[in-house]
């Protein structure tokens, strides 16, 4: 199944909708109860979500023209970032991909929806790049699994927009702040359920900004996979339901170009996961 947040004004909190196509039925319009937001859907386990794809089948369906969407998923109980996740990213980086992991954090201010505007301050960055990035969202608690496990506790899948101000991320120690400025992390627009995506490791990942093809790439040149991600991150902690996890991104980003291809004021920037969906960020510089 494929899901989304949207609204129909800007002025309503966001619901979520079953997406088939063009169209939408709100979930929370099934049956008394009925979730009303991907949070609650993942919370209450298979029961709810097969008892949501019951209903599906006989739900009202409306045009999704002219709504906006939410993030994929409103309040995560944290927003987990893998860095260095693909060679040749690290590479033209300059970095070098370690035995373990690059694990950091992202607040909560950074997400955001598809279509949406993201805004930052001149004088903090001129440097802000783009990363195209599969979001892991896990479904069941996580703790000690191993790889040939790992995938059982996926809920689903979707598309992330890592944008960095790389000016900041090479002056400081850690990489949170440089990545959660207000409306970094966006995510969407949909989530596709895991049964959808047979194998994590095999989609085409691309990015297209202001309509020049700068990443393109498959899943299956990550360092670690999926299911190697998720093994390691539950060994220190109990991965949580809502847990979203972003994978790291391929090669192409503009600060390793020549010229370097930095995101500008009025820049539109497309990062897209084959069989999940196309993530737009509209940008704009404040002076």
């Amino acid at each position: 199944m494929r899901f989304a947040h949207v609204r129909s004004s800007s002025d309503l909190p966001p619901r979520l909708v079953v997406v088939q196509g063009e169209v939408g039925a709100f979930v929370d319009e099934f049956f008394p109860g009925a979730p009303g937001t991907l949070d609650a859907l993942i919370a209450g386990g298979d029961a709810l979500l097969e008892r949501v794809r019951g209903a599906a089948e006989e739900a009202s369906w409306y045009p999704l023209d002219g709504v906006s969407y939410a993030a994929a998923i409103l309040a995560p109980p944290v927003v987990l970032a893998i860095g260095l996740n693909y060679s040749a990213h690290s590479g033209e980086l300059g970095l070098k991909t370690d035995s373990t992991p690059t694990v950091f954090v992202l607040w909560p201010n950074s997400l955001s929806g598809h279509d949406q505007i993201t805004a930052w301050p001149r004088s903090l960055s001129e440097s802000v790049d783009y990363e195209a990035e599969l979001g892991v969202i896990i479904g069941r608690p996580a703790k000690n699994v191993t790889a040939d496990d790992a995938l059982d506790h996926v809920w689903g899948y979707t598309v992330v927009n890592d944008i960095t101000a790389r000016d900041i991320q090479f002056s400081e120690a850690q990489w949170s702040r440089c990545k959660s400025f207000d409306g970094f992390t966006p995510t969407g627009p949909f989530v596709v359920t895991a049964d959808e995506i047979p194998d994590p490791q095999d989609l085409h990942i691309w990015t297209v900004v202001d309509g020049r093809m700068v990443q393109d790439a498959s899943t299956g040149q990550m360092v670690r996979s999926v299911a190697t991600l998720i093994a390691h991150l539950s060994q220190s902690a109990t991965l949580l339901p809502g847990t979203l996890i972003s994978t790291g991104s391929p090669g192409g980003a503009g600060y390793s170009r020549d010229p370097q291809i930095f995101l500008r004021d009025r820049s539109s920037v497309t990062v897209a996961v084959d069989g999940i969906g196309e993530l737009t960020t509209h940008c704009r510089i404040l002076d």
